[in-house]
């Protein structure tokens, strides 16, 4: 197990919070002396407070710069995808 303390801020993470469960991208916003502000990315973002000894089962990977430019404009495409303009 491991937690969200070993997280740095600005970096991007792929982790598995529990076992069994799908992977989560994060990226750590904010450190504060006691938590973290966290955003994480699936069909929307959210963004919250975690503890830094909140439980992660397994931080998968640090995503390279690179990696995330790919993510980023893969992540975004899609997303307009969901979005039509209105014909007026």
């Amino acid at each position: 197990m491991y937690s969200y303390a070993l997280l740095e801020p600005g970096c991007f993470y792929l982790v598995q919070e529990k076992e069994n469960e799908e992977l989560t991208l994060l990226q750590v916003k904010v450190i504060s002396d006691h938590c973290m502000y966290v955003e994480k990315y699936a069909e929307s973002i959210v963004q919250q407070w975690k503890r830094k000894t909140d439980q992660i089962f397994d931080i998968v990977e640090l995503l390279s710069d690179e990696t995330v430019k790919d993510w980023t404009s893969a992540y975004y495409s899609s997303e307009d995808a969901y979005h039509e303009e209105d014909d007026e």
